[in-house]
């Protein structure tokens, strides 16, 4: 089995896995109108991480002295604390770093402020997160859109598998910038108040920063009632469009299909936590995706209005939220969600409620086409 060892989150919303989870349980949400960030010409609807407060946190642990970026900060700061869950010797050659993202230091490109040029590389990143602690395996990037974070699992889980290592250390992360804003803006996809996910009058989606980390293993042995265990996951590619998710949902429908088949029953899955970005066409797509697998009456929910939407931190981030929530017992809400309207109808939650049941779905869907499913199971005596 697959399991989850640990976890981090460090969002606006908290620094921990459980002070997120409180809050989204709570209905709380850190977005809001940014009216000077990165010296935009108009506002945009997001949240960011405080850096003074992310500066603190992080001068406890960089005994390096070494100047990192906030894009690297948050990820080492994710990690390390994830770490100090478990005895994991992060050095070890048997660890393997996997980091997912999709913007990293882009920001750099426009101002290097003092940085080697280096640095706006991917594989640059990933390197000083790993040798942070020690590692010096060659880490491997996952930047594959808005899935990235699902795909990162996965490949963390055909690590395990193939004993290719012993622990795989997946971390999601991507900060706001000037770049990656107006290019959202350019698309007019991003909405000027709080998102609606998966509602009537939805207009666009939230943008979010975050660093999230779970830390997996392998064991063949009886896990401890509660652990969490990634079962499968899948991804495919409907090669629509650039940008444009597909008018039909086949490329998620099929990613769905392979992740469920033979691993579970619609009726065995809790809730799905679907992307609901609060896009026209991404919502529409979604509805039709989960209504050919038969899942449009199981609960079903998007973090996206409480977060808003992280990005490469996005897959790992929401994969732990929904590990707590069924955990806890919990089908968390969507949050800002008052009149139901996708073009096939989904039972979207509006308010949080409880679930007996054993098994959740993680799906996401980015530009390219690409789309993913994980299937996670709570461990107990009972169901193996």
């Amino acid at each position: 089995m697959i399991y989850q060892i640990s976890h981090n989150i460090i969002s606006p919303l908290g620094f921990s896995s459980e002070d997120n989870f409180r809050a989204v349980k709570n209905g709380e949400t850190m977005l809001e109108l940014q009216n000077t960030a990165f010296s935009l010409p108009e506002p945009f609807f997001g949240a960011l991480i405080d850096d003074d407060l992310l500066d603190t946190e992080f001068a406890r642990i960089n005994t390096k002295k070494f100047r990192y970026t906030k894009f690297e900060k948050a990820a080492i700061l994710s990690v390390s604390k994830a770490l100090q869950q478990t005895d994991i010797q992060p050095n070890s050659s048997r660890v393997q770093f996997i980091l997912s993202t999709t913007k990293g230091n882009v920001h750099l490109l426009e101002n290097a402020d003092g940085f080697d040029s280096e640095r706006v590389y991917l594989w640059k990143s990933a390197q000083l997160i790993a040798n942070f602690f020690g590692n010096t395996n060659e880490p491997i990037v996952v930047s594959n859109a808005c899935i990235s974070g699902v795909s990162a699992q996965i490949t963390a889980k055909r690590m395990l598998e193939s004993n290719e290592c012993d622990y795989a250390i997946v971390v999601g992360a991507d900060m706001l910038s000037k770049f990656v804003v107006s290019g959202f803006q350019s698309f007019k996809a991003l909405s000027k108040e709080l998102c609606k996910p998966y509602d009537k009058n939805r207009v666009g989606l939230n943008l979010g920063e975050a660093a999230a980390t779970i830390i997996y293993g392998k064991t063949d042995k009886p896990l401890p009632d509660n652990s969490i265990v990634l079962v499968s996951g899948a991804m495919a590619n409907d090669a629509n469009h650039i940008s444009g998710p597909s008018r039909t949902g086949a490329g998620l429908y099929l990613a769905i299909q392979k992740a469920i088949d033979g691993f579970a029953t619609p009726d065995e899955i809790a809730f799905v936590n679907a992307h609901g970005t609060a896009t026209a066409y991404n919502d529409d797509m979604e509805s039709l995706a989960l209504t050919s697998a038969n899942l449009h009456e199981r609960p079903i929910n998007s973090h996206k209005a409480y977060f808003g939407h992280t990005l490469g931190a996005a897959g790992v981030l929401e994969s732990i939220i929904s590990s707590l929530a069924i955990t806890d017992g919990t089908a968390l809400k969507t949050n800002n969600l008052h009149e139901r309207g996708t073009v096939a109808p989904l039972n979207t939650l509006t308010e949080n409620q409880s679930c007996s049941e054993q098994k959740f779905l993680k799906v996401l869907s980015g530009f390219g086409g690409s789309n993913a499913a994980l299937l996670f199971k709570k461990f107990t005596q009972h169901n193996g």
